[in-house]
């Protein structure tokens, strides 16, 4: 049997639009960047992954821009040549070239897994251990940063039976305006839905004893990031004092980064994605790190289009337990599609296809339509 040889690797930013504005703690995003990956093998399969970070440089250490340069100086040139059904193998070449460049690796990854599955006739579920689901519970997060147009699109969307879950984004206001903000959409919900929030590491540790008591004392089910990540012990100490649990998100910026904080007993939940940890199969050694420390698992986003959700989503389908649910919403957040099979959100659950590969493929004319000139 012949090895599968990469021959190619293209890179193309895309511009999309989104429904509002987001409103983060650093940035407000109205349209998002994504870095769309091709890799061709000589078998004349292609792969497709996906690169995308939030706020370009605000929120990480790659941008869409960084991230394009790098893979096509640096990293596709690695892998041009390699087998393409080893995919440990081109992954630790990359790693041993480049250090960091998470985002960058996780798309390449992504196709690397896409192309096998293909390659294979199996989805990527099944490369990475097989599915124990098929569907994704999926959250909403309510970031226009105002309280009554939040409350009506969560009551809209509960209404449509798409998400029970919402993660307010705060940290961008005065500490007690967003407390404010935050109980009452929880009294206007109820018990109909999980609210949660992310601070984007905008509180300092005095702030954020007090935050969290306030919002734990209110019904807030989970509080996200509220300090810097840098601040390890007043992770820490917050993790020990706060009625309602603490999620680790930029505290997380590699697998080695999962083990400190588990080792320290700095959150006792942790936000997986796969753009942080350098792609599916990296996020899940993280998970597995998690669960032998005894910390429940949400899976995240980096707010993905349709091609890096699937690659979080198959990842996460072979999780033992996803206890705080997912919130992989990116491909609600735009306003167009580049795919021609968008994913199937139904029943509060993203639908997870069962086909080769992602189980997608590219609108050739919609990517010419968008991507950058």
């Amino acid at each position: 049997m012949t090895t599968a040889i990469i021959e190619s690797i293209e890179t193309i930013l895309v511009d999309l639009p989104t429904i509002r504005p987001h409103k983060l703690a650093m940035h407000t995003i109205s349209q998002q960047t994504l870095v769309i990956i091709r890799l061709r093998c000589c078998d004349g399969i292609e792969g497709i992954g996906e690169s995308t970070t939030v706020g370009g440089l605000s929120y990480a250490y790659e941008s869409p821009e960084s991230i394009k340069t790098n893979i096509d100086t640096h990293l596709a040139p690695a892998l041009i040549g390699m087998a393409a059904d080893n995919i440990n193998a081109a992954m630790q070449r990359l790693d041993r070239i480049a250090k960091g460049n998470t985002f960058a690796k996780s798309g390449l990854e992504s196709a690397l897994l896409d192309a096998q599955g293909k390659r294979l006739g199996l989805p990527v579920s099944e490369l990475l251990g097989g599915r124990v689901r098929d569907t994704l519970e999926v959250g909403w997060v309510l970031a226009s940063g105002d309280t009554a147009r939040d409350i009506a699109e969560a009551e809209q969307l509960l209404d449509f039976r798409r998400h029970r879950i919402f993660k307010v984004k705060i940290g961008a206001n005065s500490l007690d305006e967003d407390l404010k903000h935050v109980i009452a959409i929880k009294r206007a919900l109820c018990d109909r839905a999980s609210v949660r929030v992310d601070v984007n590491q905008h509180w300092d540790e005095s702030q954020a004893i007090r935050g969290c008591q306030v919002l734990g004392k209110n019904g807030i089910d989970l509080i996200e990031q509220p300090i810097s990540r840098i601040n390890r012990a007043g992770q820490v100490r917050l993790n020990q004092r706060s009625p309602a649990p603490i999620m680790a998100d930029e505290s997380i910026e590699s697998v080695e980064d999962a083990f400190s904080l588990a080792a320290d007993g700095a959150a006792s939940v942790f936000a997986l994605k796969i753009a942080k940890n350098g792609g599916p199969r990296a996020v899940l050694r993280t998970a597995h790190i998690a669960e032998a420390a005894g910390i429940s698992l949400y899976g995240a986003t980096m707010l993905e289009g349709s091609i890096g959700t699937l690659a979080s989503a198959h990842a996460f389908l072979t999780l033992k337990n996803l206890t705080w649910g997912t919130e992989l919403f990116g491909p609600l957040l735009l306003t167009e599609e580049i795919v021609n099979e968008p994913p199937v959100y139904r029943n509060f659950e993203l639908h997870v296809p069962n086909t080769p590969g992602l189980g997608l493929s590219l609108d050739e004319d919609r990517l010419a339509f968008f991507r950058r000139k």
